[in-house]
Formats: structure tokens, sequence, C-alpha cells
């Protein structure tokens, strides 16, 4: 059963293990190709945030966002696959922070294309966060049912 669960959190990992991997390949000196898709992605969320909460999104170079994102997906799956709630942690984290940004089906019309598309990618990226949660809720809940010892009772003659 341990062999199964770790191949288990192995495949579910390989998502991130990948992207990161893709990431850190187009870098480059500019952030690559990530970077140029989420600039205009990350001024949209930012705008978005400061109108409907007041609150300035921080200015942040996107290469160090992009840089950011292939630490946390490579450390968080690695501690993952080996069973750490930290790992999971991290991925959850990331999950949090990346989809809203990069899913932003809430710019577009319902009746768009874009907006079906977006959508469903981002209803993908809450069951990857819900999985998540799931493998956090068990591990701590495991913790809690570890067996009690039982004290042998004293005989009495």
């Amino acid at each position: 059963m341990a062999f199964v669960s770790f191949l288990g959190r192995l495949l579910f990992v390989s998502v991130f293990i990948l992207s990161a991997y893709q990431e850190f390949n187009e870098f480059g000196a500019d952030g690559g190709p990530a970077a140029k898709s989420l600039k205009p992605k990350f001024n949209s969320f930012s705008k978005h945030v400061a109108t409907q909460t007041g609150i300035q999104v921080p200015r942040v170079e996107i290469k160090h966002l992009i840089m950011g994102a292939i630490v946390m997906k490579s450390l968080g799956s690695l501690l993952f696959v080996f069973g750490s709630t930290f790992g999971a942690i991290i991925l959850l984290l990331h999950q949090a922070i990346s989809a809203p940004i990069l899913y932003d089906f809430y710019n577009y019309d319902a009746d768009k294309k874009e907006f079906t598309q977006l959508f469903v990618k981002f209803t993908q990226s809450l069951a990857l966060l819900g999985a998540l949660l799931f493998f956090i809720g068990m591990k701590n809940s495991m913790a809690k049912r570890a067996p009690k010892k039982k004290v042998p009772k004293a005989k009495t003659n």
C-alpha cells in the first residue's frame, strides 16, 4: 500500500514537475514565453484587484514571479512525493496564487469562447487544490489516530 501511495503522489506532482522543467528550460534572460504570456494577465489581475478591493498589488518583475513559481513547484513537488505536508502546503499556495491570475475567466463575457476555455482550466486547477487539501486533511487525521499502547493490568493474587 505504501508503494501505491508513493506512485499516486508521484503521478500527481508530474504536472508540477513537467511544468517547472519546461519553464526553467525556456526561462532565458527575460523569463521566456511564460513571462510574455503572464505579464498582461498579471496587469489585468492587478487592475481587477485594485478596482474591487482598493488594494494596490505591489509592482514586481515578471521574471521573478516565474522563478518563484518554478521554485515553489520544484520544492513542493519534491517534498510532496515523500509525503510531506509542507510540500503540499507549498503546492497549495502556488495553486491559490497562480490560478486566479493565469485563468482570468472573469475578464470575459460568459458567451465568449475564451471564457469557457479559461473557466475549465480554472476548475481543473481548483480540483488540484482540492486534492492537496484532501491530502493535508488525511495526513493530519491519521496523525491524530495513532494507536495508543495498552497498559498491562497488574495481576493481583
